[in-house]
């Protein structure tokens, strides 16, 4: 089993970084007009889910560690959100969110799996 050394370790932050590349990428055609409201939080919110997975990763206490995963799933529900309403706005098609919202998914799963198991105690 390989040990994780850092939070670039973590198979978690890594597909976060490719949400976050892939949300750039998708909001870099949306309209102009909603370049500082949409766009701007969708990208705020990809940011966020990969940042506060590493900045927990790099807190001193399990709690610490817990509570910034938390906050990363939240972004998560709220990126989410934001594609369903983008395509809701016709901004995106049910095609091209399919792979963001799939990810969404699939990060969303597997933080959850992290909390839990960092809730329940060492032998």
């Amino acid at each position: 089993m390989n040990k994780i050394k850092s939070y670039k370790d973590l198979m978690v932050w890594q597909k976060g970084m490719s949400l976050a590349e892939m949300i750039y990428q998708i909001t870099a055609g949306f309209p102009k007009a909603e370049l500082y409201s949409l766009t701007d939080q969708m990208r705020r919110a990809a940011v966020s889910v990969v940042s506060n997975i590493a900045e927990g990763k790099g807190r001193d206490s399990r709690q610490e560690y817990l509570r910034f995963l938390s906050i990363a799933q939240g972004s998560l529900s709220e990126l989410e959100t934001q594609l369903l309403l983008s395509i809701r706005l016709r901004f995106l098609s049910e095609q091209e969110a399919k792979a963001p919202l799939s990810l969404c998914d699939e990060i969303g799963r597997m933080l959850s799996t992290m909390r839990t198991r960092l809730k329940t105690p060492s032998p």
